[in-house]
């Protein structure tokens, strides 16, 4: 039984714990949007500062006053529309029945697939649903590469309203606030730091035995019974620990702003260096280290008792 303060970290919610296969999620569920907009944005973790801001929660012990907050800094560069991919349901589910790419791709888009010469695909004759295939530009930050990612993005809207928009964005940049604008909190996901290989005590939360222990001291005193006479998978052991995906939900925005000399450090942010496109402060602390891409999206199952309105911030560190 786990202590009340220090509950075991062997917790089942995350299982198996196994590393991610891409630094760059994918989203397998989107939420429902009767607009014509892209649900989801890719931004850079850039570092976290804090703020001072005017408290806005209706019951707060600290309402009206100036509180400070941890904020996380996201750069968001434009993201091009690479194509559009088309989806048909069947027996076997929704399958994916056609791809249409822009005429005239980027070409640090050829590094991560041969680009075609001629043939760009076309519309299918059916289908049901359709996605946009976005790339992200990191060349335009600090990051120090080139290679794109790409994600499909799900749009809201009926069928034909989704094909007309992704018809006109075919070749175009995406700003980060045509797609959260309007919007007081968002679904971050991403993948965490990777830890390497740990024991028992950080990965699973294993008590230290005494100093007396007969062989090891961070280790589990024992591997489980004789029958069956097999380690179960419930048995706290020693691996790789970190560079999971996992998803934060009702993130708070707390400002989208195209000007990046306000967040800017002398010398550069660390780990990062300048910023050089809109940013999205978001309160608190998001998983990964620097330069990690993440992916924003509509929050799923938003939180009521959350301001809709932004709190006014009065001063931003650079520190």
């Amino acid at each position: 039984m786990g202590r009340i303060h220090h509950p075991r970290l062997g917790s089942m919610q995350f299982w198996p714990r196994k590393r991610s296969r891409h630094s760059l999620v994918r989203v397998r569920s989107w939420p429902a949007n009767s607009k014509v907009k892209p649900l989801a944005f890719i931004g850079f973790k850039a570092g976290m500062t804090h703020v001072m801001a005017v408290d806005n929660y209706g019951k707060s012990m600290t309402k009206n006053e100036t509180v400070a907050l941890p904020v996380t800094i996201i750069e968001c560069p434009p993201m091009k529309v690479a194509g559009i991919a088309f989806y048909k349901q069947d027996l076997w589910g929704i399958q994916k029945c056609g791809t249409l790419l822009t005429e005239k791709p980027e070409k640090e888009l050829s590094r991560k697939f041969p680009l075609p010469i001629k043939n760009h695909g076309q519309i299918p004759a059916q289908f049901d649903d359709l996605r946009l295939l976005v790339q992200s530009q990191p060349k335009l930050t600090s990051v120090g590469t080139k290679k794109p990612k790409l994600i499909e993005i799900a749009l809201g809207g009926n069928k034909d309203e989704k094909l007309r928009y992704a018809q006109e964005m075919v070749g175009k940049e995406l700003q980060v606030e045509e797609v959260l604008q309007g919007y007081n909190l968002v679904d971050v996901k991403g993948v965490t730091r990777g830890k390497g290989y740990q024991g028992t005590v950080k990965r699973f939360g294993a008590h230290l035995r005494q100093h007396k222990a007969e062989k090891t001291k961070r280790g589990i005193a024992t591997l489980g019974s004789w029958h069956p006479n097999r380690i179960l998978f419930t048995v706290p052991q020693g691996g790789k620990m970190g560079y999971h995906f996992r998803t934060e939900y009702n993130k708070q925005i707390l400002k989208i702003s195209k000007n990046p000399a306000e967040v800017n450090k002398t010398g550069g942010n660390t780990h990062y260096g300048q910023i050089k496109n809109p940013y999205v402060l978001v309160k608190g602390s998001i998983v990964g280290p620097q330069k990690r891409a993440l992916v924003l999206t509509q929050p799923m199952r938003p939180d009521q008792f959350i301001p809709k309105e932004m709190p006014e911030i009065q001063y931003i560190s650079q520190s």
